[in-house]
């Protein structure tokens, strides 16, 4: 085989065949590499007349504005307002102190007729049923009768029914009345009294009560009310 491959290349033919190909090959590659057509060049767009062009407006050249200058307050130098008060409306009504009551019985003896405004009770001397609006307490003609508390004589007078009589007025709206007094008691209106001073003494100058035993017909009002003086004899304070 390989004699067989020394004799064809050894021979003319050989080198022919071996030259055509080398030849065929170089025409091939001219081809390949040189009778390319180049793409025609992009046509540019016709370009518009001279007068036609519009000079771009220049941009606007601003100068930088300076951030704003901003005040910083410390909170020493913010001014808080006064805070607004509310109108009080204020009594300037001078304030007097008021003494406590001090309570004396104005006369010891005993309860003839007790207090009775929810009952009718007897009357002996007008001999009929009535409300009795104090009590009555016996005693000796002349005896004594005391205030029973501080205040001022706010009447004396001849009743016609009561007889002599005396009226106080107290603190705190209330009023005590003595009854069936001697006539000419010993203090007049407008004075001043304390707790336990003699006003005058027992009598029988009371018409409504004649036929009774000697007695102080005693009664007590609070704001003009009748109440039972034994009560305000027992508020000692």
């Amino acid at each position: 085989m390989s004699k067989r491959w020394d004799a064809i290349r050894g021979s003319a033919g050989f080198y022919i065949t071996m030259a055509v190909c080398l030849l065929v090959i170089g025409v091939s590659s001219y081809y390949l590499l040189f009778d390319r057509k180049d793409p025609a060049p992009a046509e540019e767009p016709a370009r518009p007349p001279v007068d036609t062009y519009v000079a771009a407006p220049a941009p606007e050249i601003t100068e930088p504005k300076e951030p704003p200058v901003v005040e910083t307050i410390s909170p020493a130098q913010v001014e808080t307002p006064a805070p607004v008060m509310p109108e009080i409306e204020i009594d300037d009504t001078p304030v007097v102190a008021e003494a406590p009551l001090q309570i004396v019985t104005p006369l010891d003896g005993e309860v003839v007729t007790a207090f009775s405004m929810d009952q009718l009770v007897y009357n002996p001397t007008l001999q009929d049923w009535r409300t009795h609006d104090g009590v009555d307490i016996s005693a000796a003609e002349g005896t004594a009768v005391l205030a029973a508390c501080a205040g001022t004589v706010l009447a004396v007078e001849e009743d016609a029914m009561m007889g002599t009589t005396v009226i106080l007025e107290h603190d705190g709206g209330y009023q005590t009345t003595y009854a069936n007094l001697q006539e000419q008691p010993g203090v007049g209106a407008g004075e001043a009294v304390s707790a336990g001073q003699i006003l005058g003494a027992v009598g029988c100058t009371a018409a409504a009560e004649a036929a009774q035993e000697p007695h102080l017909h005693f009664s007590v009002t609070k704001d003009g009310e009748n109440m039972d003086p034994n009560e305000f004899l027992r508020s000692v304070s």
